[in-house]
């Protein structure tokens, strides 16, 4: 697996999302890890912060259900959450999972809220 920081292109960001990440990372030891800013993909203000996506491979997650992952996750990033960030789009897995994928994980729908809804 690769390094969970250093090879992701999309390691630089915003102040939220290094906070995204440094959390996650202390919490979780993951051995891969991706923080995805998608707020441009939605009616928001250029440079927002409050749309992410968040892919994470981690042991902690084995046998726990994806309700208790995402629960897990959430209770980590419950300041972010509580704050400025409107919506986590969360893929979290398993080592054994993340292999057996191929290491794929799926695209985010495009935004139909806000001014985009017709």
């Amino acid at each position: 697996m690769s390094d969970p920081v250093s090879s992701d292109p999309r390691t630089a960001g915003g102040p939220v999302e290094q906070a995204i990440r440094a959390k996650l990372a202390e919490a979780f030891d993951p051995l891969e890890l991706q923080v995805i800013n998608e707020s441009s993909m939605h009616s928001v203000p250029p440079g927002s912060e409050s749309h992410f996506k968040i892919v994470i491979v981690s042991n902690g997650f084995a046998g726990l259900n994806l309700v208790a992952r995402h629960r897990a996750v959430n209770q980590v990033l419950h300041f972010e959450l509580d704050g400025g960030v409107h919506a986590l789009s969360i893929e979290a897995r398993t080592p054994t999972e993340w292999e057996e994928s191929g290491g794929k994980t799926t695209d985010s729908p495009e935004c139909l809220g806000g001014s985009k809804a017709g």
